[in-house]
C-alpha cells in the first residue's frame, strides 16, 4: 500500500508543478487552486507512505521520479527545449535513486528504533 500511497504523492506533485508553471507566477486562479490542492494531496500521501518506508529512500523516489517526469512534461506539454547537460542530468538522478534503493540504508538489518529515535520522535 504504502508504494501506491507514494505513487499518488508523486503525481500530485507533477500535477501541482504543472499548474505552478500554468498558474503564471499565481496570476491564475483555477491553475493556482489545482497547484494548492494537487501539492496537499502529494504531502498528505507521502506522509501516509513514510508510515512504512524509509524517508531517505522514499524522498529519493518522490524527488527522482518527480525531477525526470517534470523534465519530459516540460518537453512534452510545455515545449520546452532539453540540451545534452539535462540528459545527462536527468540520467544521473535515475542512477543516485537506483544506486540509493539497491544499496542504501534501509536494506540492511534493521535495527531497534526505539533506543535510536530522537526524544523528539518517540511516541
Amino acid at each position: 500500500m504504502a508504494y501506491l500511497f507514494l505513487v499518488i504523492s508523486i503525481v500530485g506533485e507533477l500535477v501541482g508543478t504543472s499548474m505552478l508553471k500554468a498558474s503564471e507566477g499565481f496570476t491564475r486562479l483555477y491553475p493556482t487552486l489545482l497547484t494548492i490542492v494537487a501539492f496537499g494531496i502529494s504531502f498528505f500521501f507521502i506522509s501516509l507512505t513514510l508510515k512504512t518506508l524509509p524517508l531517505n529512500m522514499t524522498y529519493a523516489i518522490w524527488s527522482g521520479v518527480g525531477a525526470v517526469a517534470t523534465a519530459l512534461i516540460s518537453v512534452l506539454i510545455w515545449k520546452e527545449k532539453i540540451n545534452t547537460g539535462s540528459i545527462i542530468g536527468i540520467a544521473l538522478i535515475v542512477i543516485g535513486v537506483v544506486v540509493l534503493n539497491l544499496f542504501g540504508a534501509g536494506h540492511g538489518e534493521a535495527k531497534d528504533t526505539t533506543e535510536t529515535a530522537s526524544p523528539i520522535v518517540q511516541k
